[in-house]
């Protein structure tokens, strides 16, 4: 089993912006946080790249607590009563984190056959991956 704790703020994927001439590109924000999770991989994760097996991925996504609420809203989110129920949807973290995964832990997204994932608030926001091969 492979464990990351990536101390990086989720974003999601976006879609692709098109130029007139055709030209795709994706958010600065998107670009950003796919630049900073490669970053952070190449530097902390040493192991083999995993190829041409059947993995399971787990995610926890940490998001951050606005600062724009009462004390008592940011103690209930602080402490998981109140989860996070608005924009990004879970899916698109996934996708996010799969394309900053694969090429640099996994060959290929097509590998991952079982996922798991979950969004809470945290003050420290961050990202925790587990990923566990299955088999041949």
């Amino acid at each position: 089993m492979i464990s990351l704790n990536i101390p990086i703020e989720p974003v999601a994927a976006s879609r692709p912006r098109v130029t007139r001439t055709g030209h795709a590109y994706d958010t600065k924000k998107y670009s950003k946080f796919k630049r900073d999770v490669k970053y952070w991989l190449n530097f902390n994760y040493r192991e083999n790249l995993i190829e041409h097996k059947p993995i399971m991925i787990d995610y926890t996504f940490y998001r951050p607590i606005q600062s724009s609420i009462s004390k008592k809203e940011h103690d209930r989110r602080k402490n998981n009563v109140a989860l996070p129920i608005v924009k990004p949807d879970l899916d698109n973290y996934i996708k996010a984190m799969q394309d900053c995964l694969t090429g640099h832990v996994i060959g290929d997204d097509n590998m991952v056959v079982d996922i798991h994932a979950r969004k809470f608030y945290s003050e420290e926001p961050h990202i925790e991956v587990e990923i566990t091969e299955l088999g041949d």
